[in-house]
């Protein structure tokens, strides 16, 4: 019997999705060990934004929020989501900084490192792949799916067989949209399974109604892993639900090793958390239904709540359809990056500043311009010219890797702000969000109303 492995995104991408991240540890440290006892191969907590809403909105160090986690989780692996040369950040850093965010990474906690580049540039995730296996971690190598007139069958498992050669212990297929269908799923998921040795697991959301027949597919196909989310935070941009696929799977015969006691427990706790954020309006009913639009415009679940939140605080909600369809014309004139962060905020935001300007590009993000100089590696296929002659004039894009320019960083900050840092996972939050970091940490240990800063043409903020 084909045991199909289980990770609960409640703590991270699930929250990401629905409610932008805004969960404080208080209010999941009650139900942490029947989750670490329910049979799941991992939970992810950390990464993704949580580390910069943990700073920025919540008041918390994101270091001892996962050291609180590992204390109460003693059996079930943690995951985290990693961005690779931009860690967990809006920008690539150097070689130094990646490394020994990784190794600290796990030194407080972490089990399974989920390794991307938003562009499929393998180059990017290089030494954090490398730190991870050093580190005595587990590397899971990602290939970021999206649809496109360049993207291919052929090359996912072309991108499948360089992550096994770089040496990742296992592949992630990332579906941060909810777009792979069925099919889709069904041949991706064999293509791998015939040309790598390695164990693969598949993520995708409900955003447009596929993910459980996506899962199914894929299971078929020989998947080995599956990423869900409790009933109570599943559903619309988040994951597909736990309980239904467990139900679902092993009643078809797989083994998926958890307790259906347990679940009910752990979704009957978060049932009063989700209705705290339907009060207090984080949670929009928007990001709860199905949308089938998504097929066209792509936004994963994390960017369509915090587009709604920024259009929100613009005054401007009534722009989301305009919003959603310039979208995908943004994307076609950078070159088809998939959207998944830190690209599908550059789109969003960059869509979203074309309409509220009322001309397309009049306002051009810092971080955009700084993709089209290469800074954020290879695109996938080809820049509109115009577009990138407005940006660089002559100048030429970097072909090469950008944080090879990078010189090192850490030590010297480490002596820069050695008055309000006094660990090493303090110069790396500080390095990753200066100004936030440093007032919280200036600030450490003092209560503060969480203020929702006014969101600019900028992506930092936007998580």
């Amino acid at each position: 019997m084909k045991r199909i492995y289980f990770t609960e995104t409640v703590l991270r991408d699930a929250q990401q999705s629905l409610i932008a991240t805004r969960m404080p540890y208080e209010d999941f440290e009650g139900i942490l060990e029947k989750i670490d006892q329910a049979g799941y191969y991992s939970i992810e907590c950390w990464g993704g934004a949580t580390f910069d809403s943990c700073l920025r909105y919540l008041n918390e160090d994101p270091w001892e929020r996962l050291r609180k986690i590992k204390s109460k989780v003693k059996n079930t692996k943690l995951q985290m989501l990693l961005r690779g040369q931009n860690l967990l950040g809006y920008r690539h850093y150097p070689d130094d900084v990646v490394k020994m965010f990784v190794r600290k990474s796990i030194e407080n906690g972490m089990d399974i490192i989920r390794i991307f580049d938003a562009l499929n540039d393998l180059r990017n995730i290089e030494v954090a792949v490398d730190e991870t296996i050093k580190a005595g971690g587990h590397a899971q190598g990602t290939i970021v799916y999206t649809i496109s007139p360049i993207h291919s069958l052929e090359m996912y498992v072309k991108i499948g067989r360089e992550l096994e050669s770089m040496g990742v212990h296992s592949i992630c297929i990332k579906d941060m949209a909810g777009i792979m269908s069925p099919k889709e799923a069904y041949e991706l998921v064999k293509a791998l399974k015939e040309n790598v040795k390695l164990p693969v697991f598949l993520h995708t959301h409900s955003t447009t109604g596929l993910g459980i027949l996506t899962y199914l597919k894929a299971v078929e196909a020989g998947v080995d892993g599956i990423d869900t989310a409790i009933s109570s935070f599943s559903g619309g941009t988040s994951q597909p639900p736990t309980e239904t696929l467990n139900y679902a799977l092993k009643q078809m015969g797989y083994d998926t090793n958890l307790n259906d006691k347990l679940l009910k427990e752990i979704n009957d706790f978060f049932k009063p958390v989700k209705d705290k954020f339907i009060k207090n309006g984080i949670l929009n009913p928007f990001v709860l239904s199905t949308d089938t639009d998504a097929l066209v415009y792509q936004i994963p679940g994390g960017m369509l709540s915090n587009l709604i939140a920024q259009l929100k605080q613009q005054n401007a909600l009534n722009k989301l359809e305009e919003v959603l369809k310039e979208v995908p014309r943004v994307r076609e004139d950078l070159g088809y990056p998939p959207l998944v962060t830190p690209m599908s905020q550059m789109v969003g935001t960059q869509a979203a500043a074309n309409v509220l300007a009322g001309e397309r590009y009049k306002v051009i993000l810092k971080e955009v311009k700084a993709y089209i100089r290469g800074e954020y590696g290879k695109p996938p296929g080809k820049i509109n010219p115009e577009l990138v002659k407005k940006v660089l004039g002559s100048e030429k894009p970097i072909e090469g890797r950008f944080a090879d320019t990078l010189e090192p960083v850490f030590e010297k900050t480490k002596e820069q702000i050695k008055d309000f840092a006094k660990t090493d996972e303090d110069v790396l939050s500080y390095i990753l969000f200066p100004q936030v970091a440093e007032e919280f940490l200036k600030n450490r240990g003092k209560k503060k109303e969480s203020k929702e800063r006014k969101i600019e043409y900028t992506i930092e903020g936007i998580l």
